[in-house]
């Protein structure tokens, strides 16, 4: 099998060669018009050791963090922005985080990095944390979860994650990755155990490639909680949901706070 087909996306999605264009102009406009109610914060020593910070008009029932994905290589927080805007509706305040990516950090670094940019955000946000991330931020808001990590944690809502490492390592991405034996069992959140106390919720496009749909059941069926398959979205559509306060996926995330 060739994993490298396996686990392109915009080979199938057409048009996806415009999107990042489209996401950084959605973006640069929702902070614009968000005012002084966004700011900027470090949480670390590194360039990309930040986090944008969205705060609702009115006290924040807590705190919503969302984790970009990019396989690890690809992507800020600027480009996200504008999917802060189901949570705010809804009363919460939003933290996206940026991280080193690689071949500069090892995944392992880039998931202590989300830890310690989730406990600098909680610090300023009073209330429950609920961590979403999509594809390789599905991967690092799943590893919040986990009982190795110490993170202030309600819930967490990984979209389109990469739960199991192993067959990435047969992918020529893993040059820059680095994955070995060791780090995959270390860093795949499906053969981790989600820690006691946090709630998880998987979700998944129906139209993504067949190793995603793999990759969410498989979490969902290890950790024993709901995976939902979103009809009609891919693997980049999937997380268009997040800017409607009224969808399905935010009330995934934060219904019963």
């Amino acid at each position: 099998m060739d994993m490298d087909r396996e686990y392109a996306n915009g080979a199938f999605i057409p048009g996806s060669e415009a999107l990042p264009d489209l996401w950084a102009g959605q973006a640069a406009a929702f902070r614009t018009a968000m005012g002084s109610r966004h700011s900027s914060h470090a949480y670390g020593p590194a360039i990309r050791h930040r986090f944008d910070l969205f705060l609702p008009k009115a006290a924040p029932r807590g705190l919503f963090v969302f984790i970009h994905g990019g396989y690890w290589l690809a992507f800020g927080r600027e480009s996200w922005s504008h999917l802060a805007a189901g949570a705010l509706a809804r009363g919460w305040a939003v933290a996206m985080p940026s991280y080193t990516l690689a071949p500069e950090a090892r995944i392992s670094a880039m998931t202590e990095e989300v830890a310690a940019a989730v406990r600098a955000a909680a610090a300023l946000v009073p209330g429950p944390v609920v961590v979403a991330g999509h594809s390789a931020g599905g991967h690092l808001s799943a590893r919040m979860g986990c009982t190795d990590q110490g993170v202030p944690l309600a819930r967490v809502v990984p979209i389109s994650p990469l739960a199991e490492l192993e067959p990435l390592m047969a992918t020529e991405m893993n040059a820059n990755l680095r994955l070995d034996a060791a780090e995959v069992a270390a860093e795949s959140p499906a053969r981790l155990t989600l820690r006691p106390g946090v709630e998880a919720h998987v979700w998944v496009g129906g139209q993504e490639r067949p190793a995603f749909l793999w990759q969410a059941r498989t979490l969902s069926e290890c950790w024993s909680c709901p995976w939902t398959v979103a009809p009609g979205h891919h693997h980049f559509s999937v997380i268009d949901d997040l800017e409607n306060p009224q969808s399905e996926l935010m009330a995934a995330c934060l219904d019963g706070f």
